[in-house]
């Protein structure tokens, strides 16, 4: 399976980041006509997207393309942090973005009281366990040093992998997003050690074993066929990466039927073929049967 891009990263907060691109052309083969079967707009309407990362105009070209048939034009506005897209959002100097995970967006809106939300899920990213010495979770005893993300929300998500993985087991009360204190008990006498996310893919051959965030795992040139064990903790919507929008413009049935067009148009088979022959399953579709709009 050939990987085409790579990703220079660092979030703190969990995910990507590049550059980005427009595009040109008609719809390709394989993207739909008409995301939501409904008619297209009666006049051209241009959608400007807040993204981080130049993976994002992969991901989403074949949207992009589509929508060309509802008469939407979908521009990137690329950032290069993950602070300001939100608050351009909220200012309304883009209409939607499409960079963060739940948690992230939460926090932002705690922090700084914006009033903009979810309308469309759109991938969650694994995190999978790779190792350079042994070949499964099995052969991994007592002593062996295994190495996690040390910040809370990919830490979090990689002791619920290495529990998934029956290497621990943690406390009922830990909730979605546990620290080292929840581990109520080892099944494998590891040693987790926690390190920086961006330079976990480099210490491979230090430790026993690393949970690997996506992002890298795929900037080091890591398959995900050749983990130990692949992320299976993929159901916390917590988790999930999104699509936001303002939520006073949710009041507005014209944005409403814009936005719902561009969402449809991202949750495609096109776009989940991008995911897989592109990106060899380093993104995996999550949450598209539920309608956030309608809410």
């Amino acid at each position: 399976m050939n990987i085409k891009k790579t990703l220079n990263v660092a979030f703190s907060a969990a995910l990507l980041l590049l550059t980005l691109a427009s595009c040109g052309g008609g719809v390709p083969a394989g993207a739909p006509d008409s995301s939501s079967g409904s008619a297209p707009l009666s006049e051209s309407v241009t959608v400007t997207l807040g993204v981080v990362g130049a993976i994002y105009e992969d991901l989403w070209k074949p949207a992009q393309e589509a929508l060309k048939a509802e008469n939407i034009n979908l521009e990137f506005v690329q950032f290069s942090d993950y602070v300001t897209p939100n608050n351009a959002l909220a200012n309304g100097d883009i209409d939607l973005n499409a960079f963060q995970h739940r948690i992230y967006l939460q926090s932002e809106i705690e922090s700084y009281g914006y009033e903009i939300q979810t309308i469309g899920n759109t991938f969650i990213i694994p995190l999978n366990l790779y190792s350079q010495k042994v070949s499964s979770v099995e052969e991994l005893k007592d002593g062996d040093v295994v190495a996690i993300p040390d910040d809370l929300t990919n830490g979090g998500r990689a002791l619920k992998v290495l529990e998934a993985a029956g290497l621990i087991k943690l406390s009922d009360a830990a909730g979605f997003n546990p620290t080292l204190e929840d581990i109520e008990s080892y099944n494998v006498g590891i040693t987790i050690e926690e390190l920086k996310a961006n330079v976990i893919p480099s210490a491979l051959p230090d430790v026993a074993a690393a949970v690997v965030n996506g992002n890298y795992a795929l900037d080091f040139g890591l398959k995900t066929d050749e983990a130990i064990y692949k992320d299976s903790v993929l159901d916390v919507e917590e988790y999930w990466n999104l699509i936001a929008a303002r939520t006073a413009d949710l009041s507005d049935p014209a944005k409403v039927e814009t936005y719902q067009k561009v969402v449809e148009a991202f949750q495609s088979e096109a776009t989940e073929k991008v995911f897989n022959e592109d990106y060899g399953g380093y993104f995996i579709k999550v949450g598209w049967d539920q309608d956030l709009l309608a809410r």
